[in-house]
């Protein structure tokens, strides 16, 4: 599994005990598998049990299947392709992982991503069984890239493949030709509505109530058969007298809003006073487990794991998201709610605290986004700030610049100007994505801030500040290039060289590549010949074999064209054979 993918989105929701069966949704979800369509799509607004649904047919339908719990940073399309692989990793180990070191090595030679895809699509061909790809919220994503490249997907399906899309709205897929073609299953909201029987069903068996015949019609009629309504219904009558259970269905309305203050005040006012505070404390979480909650509370009184697991047990919009029961999460609407409730019971710097504390447990753990998110809650920039420099080396080096770039846009931007490290990442990060007014407007406020009193600056690191000159440097080569200043190009470079401290083999390399790109271009074959071969050698010493291996390829073509042709054949070799070093 890719070192960059988080473990808990790859899981398929564990089944719940004396959960409803619903046969008629399960039925016809098989069917799509007997028909061998394409497209399996659950499309209703949220708390229609769409994502219970799925995971309990694929408990019981005895197909391998990969599953994505999909989010918003799924939006770049290269963590998107990544975890796809990720994801079928869990099915076929060591599947897509030629795909996945080119995902990586995008910025040296960027492919197509349909010539990526159709790789992919070959190798799963290849799988002998039939498999379920599950695409659970896709409704998070808002990204035309990754919306062409699940339309490639369907078009050039394996067979045996089958794709599940669980989504609150229809996604920009050929729906339409799919349904003409009968290559489509879809379940709406007035399929996913509750009949009356599994109204039943669940009220009296699962809730453990004593309705009759006529309550559970009333209020089966009265929610529309909305699973999240019968199930704030349910718990909101658990704690009435069976005398009251007639009155209060006669009430209850299907104004879902107002319906949903009235039975979290219900069911909230119903729990301990230590649960309500848990509830409403960690509900600034996505996710939950024990740890997390009790760095966020510091209550010995009320350990976080054992509550957990009392909360799954009640049956209080809870959910597991492994088999081990360590990580949960709230249901969706629940959670919002919580949230909305926790605004008007404590303080912006009560919440603030228990964000900065998550925040803190994040950092600790190795979660970057989570880290840096809660500190954005927090209104703690300068944290954010501090967290940003740490996590970019490595969010740079896993080529996910361009997700790191969106975190960093929450930030003010008259704070940026105090962290010239940070100036200068920013620079790099618009550097890579060819926004090259950015990238110098950032990096002129590095050389301001570098320029202007070290009171000014804010996290200082000595070692750091050291090579933002030569950074710099390297980032206007860069720009120069991309607009096709060659002169500006190799003057930059060549200042990035100069000056680098003694042991960074990564910008000596990176300019070295840039120098012999911009001689290549100028018809010095020589010069870019020598460049080329400065760079391999810097990118070994640097251990970066994925940019050496690019760069073989690139000398072995110069040498091709000034007529060296064994030693371009044996430039080759050496390519092939670093190749077989690095998969080993």
């Amino acid at each position: 599994m890719p070192k960059a993918v988080l473990a808990t989105k790859l899981y398929i929701p564990s089944s719940r005990p004396n959960v409803v069966v619903r046969s008629r949704l399960i039925e016809r979800l098989n069917e799509g598998l007997s028909f061998s369509h394409k497209l399996i799509i659950i499309s209703a607004p949220a708390g229609f049990g769409k994502t219970t649904l799925v995971s309990e047919w694929i408990a019981g339908c005895e197909r391998p299947t990969a599953w994505i719990s999909l989010d918003e940073g799924d939006n770049d399309l290269i963590r998107f392709l990544t975890y796809i692989i990720a994801a079928l990793q869990t099915i076929v180990p060591n599947i897509g992982e030629g795909v996945l070191g080119t995902l990586h090595a995008l910025q040296i030679q960027p492919p197509s991503i349909e010539s990526l895809l159709t790789t992919l699509i070959n190798e799963v061909d290849t799988i002998p069984d039939d498999f379920i790809l599950v695409l659970d919220d896709y409704h998070m994503l808002d990204s035309k890239s990754v919306d062409q490249a699940i339309n490639f997907l369907i078009e050039h399906q394996p067979q045996h493949m089958h794709l599940v899309i669980a989504t609150r709205e229809d996604p920009p897929l050929p729906l339409a030709r799919l349904r003409v073609r009968n290559q489509l299953t879809e379940l709406r909201a007035v399929d996913l509505r509750c009949t009356t029987s599994e109204a039943a069903d669940f009220l009296n068996h699962v809730m453990g109530l004593n309705l009759s015949a006529e309550d559970i019609a009333t209020l089966e009629a009265r929610t529309e058969g909305w699973v999240a309504g019968l199930q704030l219904a349910a718990l909101s009558m658990q704690g009435h007298a069976a005398q009251d259970t007639a009155g209060f269905i006669r009430s209850f309305t299907g104004a879902h809003h107002f319906v949903l203050d009235y039975l979290l005040e219900e069911v909230l006012h119903q729990q301990p006073e230590n649960i309500q505070a848990f509830l409403l404390q960690t509900s600034i979480l996505n996710r939950l487990c024990g740890p997390l909650c009790d760095a966020v509370l510091l209550d010995s009184n009320v350990p976080g794991q054992e509550t957990l697991e009392s909360l799954e047990r009640a049956n209080l919009f809870i959910v597991a998201l492994d088999n081990e029961r360590h990580w949960y999460r709230y249901h969706h609407l629940f959670g919002d709610l919580l949230r909305q409730r926790q605004g008007q019971n404590l303080k912006p710097e009560e919440i603030a605290k228990y964000h900065v504390r998550a925040s803190e447990w994040y950092e600790q753990n190795g979660e970057e986004a989570e880290a840096f998110q809660h500190a954005i809650a927090a209104k703690d920039f300068n944290r954010a700030a501090r967290l940003a420099e740490k996590f970019w080396q490595g969010m740079n080096q896993s080529f996910q610049s361009a997700v790191w770039l969106g975190w960093v846009k929450q930030l003010p931007e008259s704070l940026i100007r105090s962290y010239p490290v940070l100036c200068v990442q920013i620079a790099w990060a618009f550097m890579d994505v060819g926004d090259v007014e950015s990238s110098e407007s950032h990096l002129r406020d590095a050389e301001l801030c570098l320029e202007g009193s070290s009171a000014d600056m804010k996290f200082m690191d000595e070692k750091e500040i050291q090579t933002l000159p030569a950074r710099i440097a390297f980032a206007r080569a860069y720009n120069a290039q991309t607009q096709l200043d060659f002169s500006a190009t190799i003057k930059y470079a060549e200042m990035a060289i100069k000056l680098a401290p003694a042991g960074d083999e990564f910008i000596r390399a990176g300019a070295a590549a840039i120098l012999g790109g911009s001689y290549w271009a100028n018809g010095d074959l020589d010069a870019a010949c020598k460049s080329m071969s400065d760079w391999i050698d810097s990118s070994l010493k640097a251990g970066n074999f994925i940019f050496s291996i690019a760069s073989e390829a690139g000398k072995a073509e110069i040498l091709t064209a000034q007529g060296h042709l064994r030693e371009a054949l044996r430039t080759y070799e050496q390519s092939l054979k670093l190749c077989c070093i690095t998969r080993q």
